[in-house]
């Protein structure tokens, strides 16, 4: 005997037509059905007033909430969401509570839901997050300016088919968005433009980081590129994180996730056409868009122009007592100890100190930076690592006192 399977439509509609054929009365079927008299009538009712479709289960929630969100206030939360698509509940509600008239808006939680509700919510899949490598050589700033970031967001086409190379340039302490310009190709010639530029209209910071790439660093003694001398020359301290760490660039990569999302879907017609994006987006990110790090304020709620201005003239670089100058001649090399001794062709016409720490060892600075270590009987140079920090170097417990930073 096959088992026959129902459902609870299908007894509520047999419960129904049998009590409608009057060969058994509501309180023997109620029996049958396993349901009390008031269950019975209910779904009397409920067929008299809408046929089969009515047997359907309803809702259980409350016709009244008195907590609900009111209507009013779910469109204007929809309104802005749609606006700023990236936003989650709580830089909507730090938005609002900024510059929408005085309401008790809901907590976070609740908007979270709204959102899903309303379909603006992509459900992602969380991943495994792995050990953070924090190296505590890099500079740990405490104020604007101590400390600025730079990068290339990864290249990409625009419409026309052309590459698009933007250089971004953040302040670390307060995520101020300094610099986001696109260009063609990322050459020194493009970028120290665009770095004067913020130098002019920000000041100096005490320290620039930057990954291992041009034009930043090169495979140069001491790393040193020509934007980086530039740098150095101005009383910049160039710091580069290890090879194959950018989580030590964690803050300013997590500014390009938020550029990359809302620039590039779409791309620019073309380089001008994208760049108007970027300006609408360094507006936006900079005056507008709350961060939670900066307990939901902007960051322009907290950047403030480095007292340190963009000098007129580079004054010449120059080193204390106990030093040995030399000048590095056209071809990268010194003499010293009456031999030939190469550094780098990019600091040529520039001067580079020596100082001893014993008999055959001299250490090798350019300004404040350390460049390696000088042997005299082998005139070879053991090469200083230089994605650590001067200041980090010194607790070591080693080299004199550096030069003086211009």
């Amino acid at each position: 005997m096959s088992w026959t399977e129902t459902c609870a439509m299908t007894e509520r509609i047999d419960f129904v037509s049998e009590l409608l054929r009057g060969e058994r009365g509501m309180t023997e079927l109620c029996a049958v059905y396993g349901i009390s008299r008031k269950t019975g009538y209910k779904w009397l009712d409920r067929y008299r007033e809408g046929g089969g479709a009515a047997m359907t289960d309803r809702s259980h929630a409350p016709l009244w909430q008195p907590h609900a969100v009111a209507a009013p206030m779910v469109d204007r939360l929809l309104q802005v969401r749609r606006q700023h698509p990236s936003w989650g509940p709580r830089k909507l509600l730090a938005w609002l509570e900024a510059h929408d008239r005085p309401a008790v808006w809901p907590v976070a939680s609740t908007v979270g839901d709204i959102l899903r509700r309303h379909g603006l919510v992509q459900t992602r899949r969380r991943r495994p997050q792995s050990a953070q490598s924090i190296d505590v050589g890099l500079v740990q700033p405490n104020a604007p300016n101590d400390l600025w970031c730079t990068d290339y967001k990864g290249q990409f086409r625009t419409q026309d088919g052309r590459y698009c190379y933007p250089l971004t340039l953040t302040d670390a302490v307060s995520r101020y968005l300094l610099t986001c310009q696109g260009m063609l190709s990322p050459s020194h010639e493009q970028a120290k433009p665009w770095f004067e530029r913020a130098f002019r209209q920000y000041g100096l910071p005490t320290t620039i980081r930057s990954d291992n790439g041009s034009p930043f660093a090169s495979t140069a003694l001491g790393g040193l590129s020509p934007l980086s001398v530039w740098w150095i020359k101005l009383g910049i301290v160039p710091e580069r994180i290890a090879p194959g760490c950018p989580q030590q660039n964690g803050r300013h990569e997590r500014m390009h996730k938020t550029l990359k999302a809302e620039t590039t879907h779409p791309v620019g017609a073309n380089l001008r056409g994208q760049q108007r994006k970027f300006d609408d987006f360094v507006n936006e990110f900079n005056f507008q868009r709350p961060h939670e790090s900066l307990e939901q304020r902007p960051p322009s709620a907290l950047y403030r122009s480095s007292t340190r201005a963009y000098p007129s003239k580079i004054a010449p670089i120059e080193y204390p007592d106990g030093y040995e100058a030399r000048q590095v001649r056209q071809n990268g090399e010194i003499k010293f100890a009456g031999q030939k001794v190469f550094l780098s062709e990019v600091l040529c016409g520039e001067p580079v100190g020596l100082y001893q720490v014993d008999e055959h060892l001299w250490r090798l600075y350019f300004s404040m930076v350390p460049l390696g270590i000088l042997n005299t009987q082998t005139m070879r140079i053991t090469r200083t690592k230089q994605h650590r920090s001067t200041q980090a170097r010194k607790t070591r417990g080693a080299p004199p006192p550096a030069p003086p930073v211009n």
